[in-house]
């Protein structure tokens, strides 16, 4: 149990999954004064967003007394769900986002805003893998959590079905032309910051394009916070771009 003293308590952190869903881990560093102190776990299957919201609940839990505490995270879905009021909104409805449909980790939601209010709570963002020291040692953590042989059951985790109106939509040649109005195809992949539904995009080619040995053909983009994701298996030779 960490001791609550007159000190900022700096919490900083990164979970994450691989695959997402599939075995998860989070790293957390929490200094206070002098004092510091790391922590990681790894569970069996897991998803991004329940590792970001896990540690934040572990930490908060371990102070003793009130304390006034400042949450560095790159995860946005954390970030927005508590000053968005996103969970407050959810935990109103008895944790339904519509008439019909469950919020996701509304258990991991409850108990933290349960914690939050014991404490003065400020959260910073991050940009992901940007060279922040604390935030590329946590993930690190949280890659060895995810490799340990003795991972842990997230006994709460359900996962979600995909649903009959959001199937995979194949890609198709037709839509290469860059004449053609192609519209965002909506595919079964969530974000990792905010596990929104990713989009398929296609980028604009321009001459710039052939001054290096490859493109992209497209890309997966998240409609919610913005990221985009660069995959492998639509990167192609530049010798077959025609602009």
């Amino acid at each position: 149990m960490i001791k609550n003293t007159n000190n900022i308590v700096h919490i900083f952190s990164d979970g994450w999954a691989n695959p997402n869903p599939g075995p998860g881990g989070y790293g957390v560093i929490l200094k206070c004064g002098e004092h510091q102190k790391d922590i990681s776990e790894g569970y069996k299957k897991t998803t991004n967003n329940r590792m970001e919201l896990r540690w934040v609940i572990a930490w908060l839990q371990s102070l003793k007394k009130s304390s006034k505490v400042i949450i560095t995270t790159d995860s946005q879905y954390t970030i927005n769900g508590i000053k968005k009021w996103w969970a407050k909104k959810w935990q109103s409805n008895n944790w339904f986002r519509t008439k019909s449909q469950k919020a996701q980790n509304w258990d991991l939601w409850e108990v933290l805003l349960a914690e939050i209010e014991k404490h003065s709570v400020t959260f910073e963002w991050i940009k992901w893998h940007t060279g922040h020291f604390e935030n590329e040692i946590c993930d690190e953590l949280a890659t060895l959590a995810m490799k340990r042989n003795d991972l842990l059951e997230d006994i709460w985790y359900v996962e979600a079905p995909v649903s009959s109106q959001t199937s995979l939509i194949p890609w198709s040649k037709k839509n290469t032309s860059k004449t053609a109005s192609v519209p965002w195809e909506k595919i079964w992949q969530s974000c990792k910051k905010c596990e929104a539904e990713l989009e398929k995009k296609i980028p604009k080619h321009s001459k710039k394009t052939l001054e290096k040995q490859y493109y992209y053909e497209y890309y997966h983009h998240c409609p919610s916070c913005k990221t985009n994701y660069m995959l492998e298996a639509a990167k192609r030779d530049i010798k077959n771009l025609k602009l």
